[in-house]
């Protein structure tokens, strides 16, 4: 068949279809009498999805089911949404209605602020893509006669961080093992913040690359510096609960958990305590044949292995800048005791364990979505008869998060 045989057969349908028409030729239709043509939304899958499962949910509670006021009641009730712990007319469990009570106890008694500084953001989850860079130092005198300098290089860490309410877990791994199989680096973090206090709880190992600077105090007064030194191996772990004295009025998870606005400035002192775990060790024969020749007659680099036992006092503030920035500032100086555990040094090191950690926050809260920039140190100073030697990690983070 032709295309005319198409042509003829379009045109027959046009003419059975103006035969059906009711309206002369000569008939003038008003436009407001003409149907309005209906606007058909496409949805995406998404959005399809979201559709099915509310029309689903809507369903399910408006099925029919047995009332009857049982101990089976709340069960029935709870699959078709009508539950309501704080109503007091179902009938619950005992161990139900205990946790509930525990819940709502602990609700008002560490979560509970002064509404004209502090306001909840009214979403429980929170997920946040984050940038972890960070390095560890040492400096000091670890042999007699002789100072070293040792940075490690920026490790750079990306990751994710989920959160519910107060509870928050996350875990970063360093950007160089993905791309470059370098050395191994992560740390894992884990917090728990309320309005009364906050815990937290750390692992880190780094046996990266650093640079070693090594000089002699003595003698010919040798200087060297050792780049991509691999004979430093650290390893740290510990947690740390600590109390806000001015709990009502200053939220420390503000700055840096996200889970409230801060709405006027203000601060809080703090006390709390803190348990650690530190490893540390120099190899010497990674050293260059030069150094080693450099260094005094049968020495033996020491290991530092220790736990800490320390009492936190500091103060944090909170500054609001404008309706959507917030500035946090809080250090927190920490003393208690060390207790050694290489044996190198066990009977003439210090068992005065003094430390400070400092924190510095920066958020820009956009309605559910927010930007964060914190920055993080924390100094060990270790001392024996002979040397002293002190460590810190620097930290820098930036992230971006969503709530809901």
């Amino acid at each position: 068949m032709g295309k005319g045989f198409y042509i003829v057969l379009l045109l027959m349908v046009s003419l059975l279809a103006a035969a059906g028409q009711t309206v002369s030729a000569d008939t003038v239709v008003p436009m407001d009498t003409v149907a309005p043509v209906d606007t058909v939304v496409r949805l995406n899958k998404v959005q399809q999805f979201k559709q099915r499962v509310h029309q689903r949910i809507e369903e399910k509670k408006n099925e029919p089911y047995d009332t009857i006021r049982d101990k089976g009641y709340w069960w029935r009730a709870l699959k078709h949404g009508k539950i309501d712990l704080d109503g007091g007319t179902i009938d619950y469990p005992a161990f139900i209605d205990f946790c509930w009570k525990v819940y709502k106890w602990g609700d008002r008694t560490f979560n509970s602020y002064d509404t004209t500084y502090v306001v909840g953001t009214g979403k429980n989850w929170k997920l946040m893509l984050k940038s972890m860079n960070w390095a560890d130092t040492y400096s000091g005198e670890p042999v007699p006669n002789s100072h070293i300098f040792d940075r490690s290089n920026l490790t750079s860490n990306i990751g994710l961080q989920l959160s519910f309410m107060a509870v928050s877990v996350g875990y970063t791994m360093g950007v160089s093992d993905w791309i470059h199989g370098g050395n191994y680096s992560k740390k894992l973090d884990f917090s728990f913040t309320c309005a009364r206090f906050s815990a937290d709880a750390y692992y880190m190992e780094n046996t990266g690359k650093t640079v070693f600077t090594y000089r002699q105090s003595s003698g010919e007064k040798y200087k060297g510096t050792i780049r991509d030194f691999g004979g430093l191996k650290r390893k740290a772990y510990g947690m740390s609960a600590y109390y806000f004295l001015n709990n009502r009025r200053y939220a420390q998870a503000a700055a840096y958990c996200f889970s409230k606005y801060q709405k006027r400035s203000s601060g809080s002192f703090i006390v709390g305590f803190c348990l650690q775990h530190r490893d540390m060790s120099f190899d010497a024969s990674e050293f260059p044949q030069i150094v080693r020749d450099n260094l005094p007659e049968n020495v033996e680099m020491p290991h530092f292995l220790y736990n800490d036992y320390c009492l936190m006092f500091g103060y944090g503030h909170n500054w609001v800048l404008g309706k959507k920035w917030l500035l946090n500032l809080t250090v927190t100086p920490y003393t208690g005791y060390r207790q050694m555990l290489a044996t190198q040094h066990e009977q003439r090191a210090s068992r005065w364990s003094i430390n400070l950690r400092a924190r510095m926050g920066a958020v820009y809260n956009l309605n559910r979505f927010f930007l964060g920039i914190q920055s993080y140190t924390d100094i060990h100073h270790y001392t024996t008869d002979n040397f002293f030697f002190t460590g810190s990690i620097l930290d820098f983070t930036v992230l971006a998060g969503i709530r809901f």
